[in-house]
């Protein structure tokens, strides 16, 4: 029986080649996609799962008050996490990590470390970094130990065992002992890190302690809490731990620290910290409908394309019936027909991801999977996926055929119902629905992405080289022999460049009431040249001057935000007003109008500007755009000449500003190409039918010819019906697609208004779209010869 179910079924598809074709193109296509957006969003939701204990690590996140804003900090002072574990016996064992940036030298191997952390000790008690050399316990305990990750240990020590051997860490040279060797961090792991260095290092690499210091931040704090513990009464009891700890220090200073406690699994997906790198939930989101959206239109075409065949196949069911097979069986035969079809499209679709995830890989830019076969759980995931689809897209068809009585069709009265007919239009109504939204999305991210690129970003960013020295001594001597070389047209000396991130002081300025008002404010340290450099415009007072001996200690420039927000209605009131920032005082001396230093999914924060020459880390080379590769050469060589010590690298602003869009530009081109596969197999579903459709109608289309009828009039007589699918489709997909992308745009600090032109040029694409699919067939019926349409039975 089986046997004859399945000759059955290859015959039929067999007979109608280009249907069948459709079909598993369609499926094919539309299952390769949803697998794909499953890996995506496996691997997005998947964040720290593979640490044991992820469900007891939680990350301490502060928000700090002043009497002028409220920040919201993913980072913690170092003595709150240590002391933590001290006074909560609910606190297992508690971690510090710091991102770092090291040179490290052996031998004549130099690299500046990017990829770098200090961490306790207590980090492989906590997290699952599998030593592969070393002990786990005592790794990190000591000063000056280091552990490299397999790929920093070969870049070093190639295949040899490197526990014991020293490097020279910093550019004091300090001589460091490598203690452990750990595998490669996983992809999807907050904490990344090629090389960790022990945080009891802090005070000989930095020179001093943290340990007591409590408003100084930027660690990352990680409690594991004891089995059964409740974190909401834990942090119930942060405000008396920090009153008891920072009270009177606190009450001086006219601030107020907030702890809380975030899941370790959630922060990467859910954190909204200002300062925190991590994932979108929406877009997860996002990309979770796209799926089931394009397997939805992949199982409505198979529908539609089956239910329309139902007419061909009628005499065979009747001839069926009569010879004794009841409709169980019949039942069986045609869900079993819709299982081979998506057998088979579960082979392409398995040639397919192979051959795909690589450039999906590149597309997301990160390995969201190394190979197709990675999770063998996955394969039968996608096996059992397309069994699904195949019975439950089956079902429908099969119980249509099965119903049809043998007397009426074999008597040949038989017609395709009104109610068949209106199922398929409103399948295909859905299928556009979808698309247009698609479309009209797909409009709106690609436009708020060139919004943001166009932007008037208030500052120059173009030819400009940046060089971190990471306060090398010998800076100043290299700086001054860029001088000499012809293609250098200005420098200048910077602690952050726009894009780069920047510092937080905790700042007193006096306000328009004449009080000194406390604020934690963003700040960078320049030098003269700066402000003439990026071309940033003063718009009151001036900008600092070589002239005026007190503007090295005593000046500060302030940007509009900072002025609104001590409540200057003008920038000009601003000016000689005093300040006290970081054991600094002196004066206002301008205001300059507002830059986008970070990215334009922020809102622009308040800073100052003071000259410091000891902040001083980044050189800001303008060049000339003429001869920029001899340029670039002549200012490795003067590097090498003198900071040898170093390894010579750098970044152009323009670029480097351009990665903060990185993520948005992921985003927008996988939902490009995803919305594309969705179009596509709508289209597909749309071809089947207009070719049925036309194939129904080829004596009629005979006789309009013989009548005179031109190929225009054909043309539009098969098109109409289709297009008016179309037009519903839009009507109902534009309020949708407006609510979702207008939610979307809330995201962004800068963004775009929805243009009615937006919706107009979506439905001017579908309906383009729509009208070549159909009428590719309907030209080549209208172009057909009347006699041979005539002759069709």
């Amino acid at each position: 029986m089986v046997k004859n179910y399945f000759k059955i079924a290859m015959r039929n598809l067999w007979k109608h080649k280009v249907f069948s074709f459709i079909n598993i193109l369609g499926l094919s296509v539309g299952m390769t996609a949803c697998f794909l957006i499953y890996l995506y969003v496996s691997f997005e939701t998947s964040y720290d799962d593979f640490n044991s204990k992820a469900d007891r690590i939680y990350r301490v996140v502060t928000d700090i008050k002043t009497p002028s804003d409220m920040l919201h900090w993913s980072s913690t002072s170092a003595p709150m996490a240590i002391n933590m574990r001290n006074d909560f016996p609910e606190v297992e064992s508690a971690v510090r990590v710091s991102y770092q940036s090291f040179l490290v030298r052996k031998d004549d191997i130099k690299f500046q470390e990017k990829n770098t952390i200090m961490a306790d000790s207590t980090l492989f008690n906590i997290f699952d970094f599998p030593l592969i050399y070393g002990d786990k316990r005592t790794a990190l305990k000591e000063p000056m130990s280091i552990v490299l990750s397999q790929t920093a240990a070969k870049k070093y020590f190639g295949d040899a065992d490197p526990v014991g051997k020293t490097v020279l860490l910093t550019g004091s040279a300090i001589n460091s002992t490598i203690t452990g060797v750990m595998k490669d961090i996983p992809e999807n792991s907050q904490i990344k890190a090629d090389m960790i260095v022990s945080m009891s290092s802090q005070k000989q690499v930095n020179g001093n302690s943290l340990d007591s210091q409590w408003a100084n931040f930027g660690l990352v704090s990680y409690l594991l809490l004891k089995p059964g513990t409740n974190p909401q009464s834990l942090a119930a009891k942060f405000p008396r731990f920090l009153d008891f700890h920072t009270g009177k220090q606190l009450k001086d200073a006219q601030m107020s620290f907030t702890l809380f406690l975030e899941p370790l699994r959630e922060v990467y997906l859910r954190s909204t910290r200002d300062d925190s790198a991590s994932g979108n939930i929406y877009n997860v989101y996002i990309f979770s409908i796209i799926a089931v959206f394009i397997l939805l239109i992949a199982c409505i075409n198979f529908i539609n394309l089956t239910t329309a065949r139902s007419a061909e196949r009628a005499k065979e069911v009747g001839i069926r019936k009569v010879a004794g097979a009841e409709r169980t069986q019949l039942m069986r035969q045609f869900i079993g027909e819709s299982i081979l079809l998506c057998m088979i499209a579960f082979v392409i679709t398995v040639i397919l991801s192979i051959i795909l995830i690589p450039l999906f890989n590149q597309l997301a830019g990160k390995t969201i999977s190394t190979g197709f076969f990675q999770h063998p759980s996955n394969v039968l995931l996608l096996f059992l996926t397309a069994l699904g689809i195949g019975c439950i897209a089956g079902i429908y068809p099969a119980l249509v055929l099965s119903s049809y009585k043998p007397i009426i069709v074999l008597k040949g009265r038989f017609a395709t119902g009104t109610k068949g007919i209106l199922l398929r239009e409103v399948l295909v109504v859905l299928q556009f629905t979808i698309s247009i939204a698609l479309i009209i999305s797909t409009i709106v991210v690609y436009n708020q992405m060139k919004y943001m690129r166009n932007q008037q970003l208030g500052f120059d960013k173009d030819h400009l080289m940046i060089i971190d020295t990471n306060g090398d001594n010998n800076k100043d001597a290299f700086k001054q022999s860029l001088s000499t070389i012809p293609g250098v047209l200005s420098t200048s000396y910077c602690s952050s460049v726009p894009g780069s991130g920047n510092s937080t002081a905790y700042s007193k300025v006096q306000n328009k009431n004449g009080d000194m008002q406390t604020a934690s404010l963003d700040v960078y340290f320049v030098d003269f040249d700066y402000l003439t450099q990026y071309k940033m415009q003063v718009i009151a007072g001036r900008g600092f001057s070589k002239q005026f001996g007190t503007d090295t200690t005593q000046a500060m420039v302030i940007n509009e935000s900072t002025a609104k927000l001590l409540g200057y209605t003008s920038p000009q009131q601003a000016i000689g007003r005093n300040f006290d920032q970081w054991g600094r005082q002196g004066k206002i001396i301008g205001v300059i109008k507002d830059f986008h230093y970070q990215s334009l999914q922020q809102p622009i924060r308040p800073l100052t500007i003071r000259i410091e020459p000891g902040g001083y880390q980044f050189i800001s080379i303008k060049v000339a755009a003429t001869n920029l590769p001899s340029t670039i050469k002549s200012i490795e060589t003067n590097w090498n000449r003198i900071i040898p010590n170093r390894p010579f690298d750098y970044t152009f602003l323009d670029e480097s500003f351009d990665k903060q869009y990185r993520a948005e530009d992921r985003f927008g081109n996988l939902f490009l190409n995803f919305a594309i596969l969705a179009i596509f197999i709508s289209c597909l579903g749309l071809l089947g039918l207009a070719s049925y459709s036309t194939i129904q109608r080829t004596k009629e289309i005979g006789v309009r010819k013989v009548m005179g009828a031109s190929v225009s009039n054909i043309v539009n007589l098969l098109s109409k019906d289709f297009l008016k699918l179309v037009l519903i489709a839009f009507l109902i997909a534009t309020p949708i697609a407006a609510i979702g992308m207008y939610k979307w745009l809330q995201s962004f600090a800068y963004r775009m208004n929805l243009s009615v032109w937006t919706f107009l040029l979506a439905g001017i694409i579908a309906t383009l779209i729509a009208f070549i699919t159909v009428s590719y067939q309907a030209i080549k019926a209208a172009i057909a010869n009347p006699v041979k349409s005539l002759r069709t039975e």
